[in-house]
């Protein structure tokens, strides 16, 4: 039998497989074929990003809890897949703790509380009132049921006490061009997917969902500073592989996607990411303003 060590030095030798379990142009998908790139050009072997929508990230995360736990199947869980389907099913087909092996977490990003550019709504408190005059008038999009922008949505709903409905699509991306194409008034949406649609004019923002104000755009307010005292909403998402993989494989890829989120941050890659976010929700603030 060969030492689980002598596994881990010679892995990868075969393509591995990167399961995305949300539609491609998404803010999971882009992250994880940015990583896998990185990762391919590491090892020398392809990371193929393998986007298996449907039932909220289960039929993706299924997927790899069933896989065969020798790290060529990986998945890029998220708040969805690991915390809120178990409440939001009745019957999960995997277990989120005891089938897989985390890997890293990969990112934490606001939502942030995005219009239409077009609707003649300019702040929290006008938003608040139009919903509280007009119930079930206003609709709100999101990525999936018990996604991070379907829970904003509800909190905002409950907090508030107003009655909007909510339009679940599959994925981020499709949601967003629901929203750009009116067929939905608003969205909770995380930063990273509508920034460039806010830098472009075509959205406005109007709060994040977080405690605190977002670094990124530390002049748009909170929803607690706006009318809602203790909203507080992320998102996250990580790389996880199926339990049993190999403890030194799984050591490898924490120790990979650690150096290479390292040397983004360091290559301003992250800070200009950030600083085009910036520029796109400095935009789209100043000119709610101004309407």
């Amino acid at each position: 039998m060969v030492p689980a060590a002598a596994v881990a030095q010679a892995y990868p030798t075969k393509p591995i497989r990167l399961v995305v379990p949300f539609p491609a142009g998404g803010s999971l998908d882009v992250v994880a074929r940015a990583i896998g790139q990185k990762l391919t050009e590491a090892w020398g072997q392809p990371v193929v990003i393998d986007n298996r929508p449907g039932a909220g990230g289960n039929i993706g995360a299924d997927l790899v809890a069933k896989s065969a736990p020798d790290g060529y199947t990986i998945l890029e869980g998220a708040l969805s897949t690991h915390a809120v389907n178990v409440s939001l099913y009745a019957k999960m087909p995997y277990d989120p703790v005891k089938d897989f092996a985390p890997i890293t977490l990969v990112a934490v990003t606001p939502n942030v509380l995005v219009l239409n550019a077009s609707y003649p709504v300019n702040s929290v408190p006008e938003l608040l009132a139009y919903a509280r005059a007009n119930p079930g008038k206003l609709s709100f999009g999101s990525g999936s049921n018990g996604s991070a922008g379907h829970l904003a949505g509800e909190l905002f709903k409950t907090e508030a006490g107003v009655d909007m409905v909510h339009i679940p699509y599959k994925g981020g991306a499709p949601a967003l061009q629901a929203l750009l194409a009116g067929d939905t008034q608003l969205m909770f949406d995380n930063l990273a997917n509508s920034a460039a649609q806010l830098k472009a004019g075509k959205l406005k923002a109007l709060a994040v969902t977080t405690a605190k104000r977002s670094s990124l755009i530390p002049e748009l307010p909170t929803l607690s500073e706006t009318g809602l005292p203790g909203f507080d909403i992320y998102t996250w998402w990580g790389f996880m592989a199926p339990a049993g993989t190999p403890k030194e494989i799984v050591a490898k890829w924490n120790a990979e996607v650690t150096r290479i989120l390292k040397i983004a941050g360091d290559e301003g890659v992250l800070r200009a990411a950030g600083r085009r976010a910036r520029a796109g929700l400095a935009g789209a603030v100043r000119g709610a303003d101004q309407e």
